[in-house]
């Protein structure tokens, strides 16, 4: 890698994709990359030059006896529409520690076409702290997302193929190709079609038009690919054979008598599995300072799990000092989830947890105007405005207090904007040192690693302090106290009222022995910690409304759903696709973000 300082290229002037452009012209092969970290040549499997995927089972076997690195989650407070910046917080965190002399590495989620080309970007990072090279990071990849829809499409293909069959033939013709009859009820199916795009003309359907070989005319619909169950699968499993396992207990639809058919069942688990076999590997890819960076499992912790994956963590706690993961969304979600969840299967403690914040988004907190993707912020976010900034504090408070409540050592990360003052930055200081947490002003965007010295000093104080860490439930507790748990603990709601439907399905899943230790993974907006996106800073007085209850048999979640939330988002009327382009003279691509 040829010698590059980053901070001769101005993130004020250049676009992201610009950065990553010049910086790629300087990255590290993917050979050295692995090799400098300590992978071998049997465990690196490149795809080109500069990316590959690494075989996760056999370096956690060679490294098992080796202590893992210090562990810090990224997360945030309640976003604005616009993202508070965890990506780039976390790739601006790892070269800062680096220039601190440490042997760090990250792990993210790999983006979802649905927000790349439509409003949220690629989530690569931004500025000068992004993960390289950006536009495979941005399309696709190396094709894990692809395999997760193929293998959920898979297991819908082989629930409709089965219906038209039990249909239209008899009992003996079933038995003459070895089928039993099912008995699926066309009205109770749990699983919908994917496709990783926001098509939200595609949220309920009919399909089976036509004649009698064209399929079972049904209502069905379509969400998004990164909240299938099996993304969340790959987010959770922790060897080729728990994968496995795994794949065989998704639910797919129940029968007539209320019974639950897996893929099982539509013995498709194994197809299934195929799919999924070279997704199971992590991805190396770079910061733009050329520290590793392992890319696996999807975005959304609104709507899914919303973690990069266990074995992408538990391959870089082996090879690193320090490691540094991202949670989606606030805290709310992104690192109770992280605590409950991903801690309680993977065995990994953490040290740390940053809580990203910004100005913008405090003040929007303390009762600023409405932030609209795509235009322009009120002066009032740009302009010095002490008493905006106090009150939105109460919803940094509320996070740092759900991140104290696991025993990690939080760090308030403030993600400095040039238009931030003085005297705001003190004011957020004030009160996060009030609640107990460190404080540190990060420039990592316009600086890059250098611009993250404060913030990698505050994370290295943070490690070496002793963590008490304790989950929020216990798996023995039942379903509808976790659920209340959940959101008067973390959210600060005043209870927890349920639909008709999911009170029936609470009360029988409280009375299955298969379902009561499942990890219990909430959906609600992540624009508020309440279920109501409207309602902003730290609400009170409230109730959070469960409108349904899913079954992830085979992530092993239970799913309350809260709030009127989709699985499949809308594309906006100024999406990015509009921007991004290619050159037709050099084949690059440009307009990403």
């Amino acid at each position: 890698m040829t010698k590059f300082d980053i901070t001769t290229l101005d993130a004020t002037k250049l676009k992201d994709w610009q950065i990553a452009e010049e910086t790629e012209k300087h990255m590290k092969p993917v050979q050295q990359l692995a090799e400098e970290w300590g992978i071998t040549k049997e465990e690196l499997l490149p795809y080109g030059h500069y990316l590959g995927k690494v075989d996760f089972a056999a370096i956690v076997e060679r490294l098992k006896g080796k202590p893992n690195a210090k562990y810090i989650d990224v997360t945030a407070i309640t976003p604005t529409p616009l993202g508070e910046g965890k990506s780039t917080t976390a790739m601006g965190l790892v070269p800062g520690l680096a220039k601190r002399g440490k042997n760090v590495s990250g792990a993210i989620r790999q983006p979802s076409g649905g927000p790349t080309f439509n409003i949220k970007g690629s989530a690569a990072g931004g500025g000068l702290s992004q993960c390289i090279p950006l536009t495979p990071f941005s399309l696709g990849l190396t094709g894990d997302i692809d395999n997760v829809t193929n293998a959920h499409n898979l297991a819908m293909v082989a629930l409709t193929s089965r219906l038209q069959h039990e249909f239209i033939n008899t009992d003996e013709f079933l038995t003459k190709r070895n089928l039993k009859r099912l008995d699926i009820d066309p009205r109770n199916v749990e699983m919908k079609w994917i496709m990783d795009f926001c098509a939200q003309a595609l949220r309920d359907i009919v399909i089976g038009i036509g004649g009698k070989m064209d399929g079972f005319l049904m209502r069905s619909g379509f969400a998004i690919s990164v909240s299938s169950e099996v993304m969340a699968i790959l987010s959770v499993f922790t060897s080729l054979k728990d994968l496995r396992q795994r794949m065989s207990k998704i639910v797919v639809a129940y029968d007539k008598r209320g019974n639950p058919i897996t893929t099982k069942d539509l013995e498709v688990d194994g197809a299934m599995t195929a799919w999924m076999v070279k997704a199971a590997n992590p991805n190396l890819l770079q910061s733009l300072e050329g520290q590793p960076v392992l890319v696996h499992a999807g975005p959304f912790a609104n709507i899914a799990v919303g973690q990069s994956s266990i074995v992408a963590d538990q391959v870089a706690l082996k090879l690193s000092d320090y490691h540094v993961t991202e949670s989606g969304f606030g805290a709310d979600i992104g690192f109770e989830k992280f605590w409950n969840i991903k801690c309680r299967l993977s065995g990994l403690i953490p040290n740390c947890a940053v809580i990203v914040a910004t100005v913008r988004a405090l003040k929007m907190h303390g009762g600023g105007p409405k932030v609209v993707p795509g235009k322009p912020l009120d002066d009032s976010y740009t302009a010095e405005n002490i008493a905006l900034v106090e009150n939105g504090c109460t919803n940094l408070i509320a996070h740092i207090e759900t991140v104290k409540k696991s025993g990690v050592n939080p760090v308030v990360c403030i993600n400095s904007f040039h238009t931030d003052t003085v005297n705001e930055i003190n004011a957020v200081k004030r009160l996060a040192e009030q609640s107990g947490a460190r404080v540190a002003v990060s420039e990592h965007w316009l600086k890059g690693g250098i611009g993250a010295l404060e913030l990698a000093d505050a994370v290295i104080d943070a490690c070496e302090e002793e963590v008490d860490f304790k989950l929020l439930y216990e798996n023995h507790v039942p379903l509808r106290q976790r659920i209340e748990t959940v959101a008067r603990e973390v959210y600060g709601a005043d209870g927890v009222t349920y639909s008709p439907e999911a009170q029936i399905k609470a009360e029988r899943m409280e009375q299955d022995p298969n379902i009561q230790n499942m990890a219990t993974c909430m959906v609600k907006t992540h624009l508020s910690l309440s279920h109501d996106p409207n309602l902003k800073g730290r609400p009170k007085g409230w109730i959070l409304p469960i409108r349904d209850i899913l079954t992830y048999g085979g992530a092993g979640f239970i799913v309350p759903v809260a709030g009127d939330i989709k699985l499949m988002p809308g594309t906006s009327s100024d999406p990015a696709f509009r921007r991004i382009d290619v050159d037709v003279e050099t084949g690059k691509v440009k307009g990403l973000f």
